[in-house]
């Protein structure tokens, strides 16, 4: 991404502050008054937002991460939380994916809490199921996946960012990530909608 805009990739934690910076001015733009902003990273002069958005605090913005520092500042600004992985290899392998395990997730929505203080229970808490298939052979199924990531069937399972199983055991697994760790906002990948509709009825109003 950084190589096709042309900008240097740097160091996380420079691209964290300038993060910060983007969602606090993005935050105070939308409110539609005349505005100056002088960030290390992000500068603006004399904007405003013509005309204000209809929303009275703006749009919601999602911000989403792995890390501590990501997630706590996630809980300061955002509406949304987005849990991912620790993507600090740069790729999605069997260290990424145990650190979106169970555990982990709870690690991680306590650094939400952190960031967010009083306004935690105002957030939505979103999260990916990357490794989604709608199937009556979910034991077959997972193997399969835990194979292809370098992991264990067994580590995959009750795995927040996998929703392997028959719609009903998919509806019982997002029943209880929203019990167990708060979790309303589930994204799936376009290639699994049409099997993963059954299950988006099956929890229409609830």
């Amino acid at each position: 991404e950084y190589e096709a805009l042309g900008i240097p990739m740097e160091p996380p934690g420079v691209r964290i502050e300038r993060l910060i910076e983007t969602v606090e001015l993005v935050r105070a733009f939308f409110l539609g008054a005349e505005l100056s902003f002088h960030g290390s990273h992000v500068t603006a002069r004399n904007m405003c937002a013509v005309p204000a958005s209809v929303q009275p605090e703006g749009p919601r913005i999602m911000v989403g991460g792995g890390s501590p520092r990501v997630l706590r500042a996630a809980g300061r600004l955002a509406d949304i939380v987005s849990l991912n992985f620790d993507n600090s290899s740069g790729q999605i392998g069997s260290d990424g994916v145990r650190s979106g395990a169970s555990d982990q997730t709870m690690r991680k929505i306590e650094w939400v809490r952190e960031g967010a203080q009083d306004r935690f229970e105002n957030l939505e808490i979103e999260i990916g199921a990357y490794f989604t298939s709608v199937t009556e052979q979910a034991q077959s199924s997972t193997e399969q996946v835990a194979q292809r990531l370098g992991v264990t069937s067994d580590e995959l399972r009750d795995h927040p960012h996998v929703l392997i199983g028959s719609v009903a055991e998919i509806v019982e697994a997002l029943e209880a990530q929203r019990e167990i760790y708060g979790i309303s906002y589930v994204t799936v990948g376009a290639s699994v909608l049409e099997e993963f509709a059954p299950v988006v009825a099956r929890l229409a109003g609830q």
